[in-house]
């Protein structure tokens, strides 16, 4: 329950972050606080009441973004394990590999690469990569 909430709650406010009209009030308010400066004379506490206004913001905003994008990655994964599922060619093993190590997914993507260099090299093609940057 309290997960399905947060989860309602954190899209909602990423939902408003990610647009235009939330710069614009983000830009205002700063400016007003700007504008009011001399009404405060500058004061610490008119200084104090931005710097904790955005390290508060800041601070949740930084839990909102980590997770929305630790649903966006599981979803993503979840596709992705789905089509390698459904593809008859496809080689199951790399289902779940996102919970290996650092190291063992870069072995897994060299050894890829090298796999997928020598078929293109057999066949006389360039890799897409240096096709791309011949592009260019």
């Amino acid at each position: 329950m309290l997960d399905r909430l947060f989860t309602a709650i954190a899209t909602g406010i990423a939902s408003f972050a990610g647009r235009p009209s939330a710069f614009i009030i983000a830009v205002a308010l700063i400016v007003i606080w700007g504008f009011t400066g001399p009404l405060f004379h500058y004061s610490d506490t008119w200084q104090l009441v931005v710097n904790t206004a955005t390290t508060i913001v800041t601070f949740l905003m930084v839990f909102l973004i980590q997770n929305s994008q630790n649903r966006d990655a599981a979803a993503m994964q979840a596709k992705l394990d789905e089509l390698i599922r459904a593809v008859a060619e496809a080689r199951n093993e790399f289902i779940g590999i996102e919970h290996k190590t650092d190291t063992e997914i870069e072995a897994i993507r060299r050894a890829i690469e090298d796999e997928s260099g020598d078929v293109h090299l057999r066949r006389g093609r360039l890799r897409s990569v240096d096709r791309l940057r011949e592009r260019l």
